[in-house]
């Protein structure tokens, strides 16, 4: 999963050498920290949140598959 949301988050950034994902595992639910350039946020987080609820419906879809709960947060 983190993988997906790497290749996510350099295809919607200008700087995807600075793009990193942290995988934080609990029991049930698993927490990735996405971290990008400051310039970049605006655009990973999207008019009034666009993009970023958009990027966690395909984590929750993916994590339905798996039977897994994954929460997406955007760190500045």
């Amino acid at each position: 999963m983190k993988d997906l949301m790497v290749a996510i988050a350099k295809a919607l950034v200008d700087h995807p050498e600075q793009v990193e994902v942290t995988e934080i595992e609990g029991e049930q639910t698993t927490v990735l920290e996405l971290k990008v350039a400051p310039e970049d946020l605006g655009k990973v987080i999207g008019k009034q949140g666009r993009t970023a609820r958009a990027v966690r419906t395909i984590l929750n879809a993916s994590g339905m598959k798996l039977k897994k709960r994954f929460v997406l947060e955007i760190l500045e």
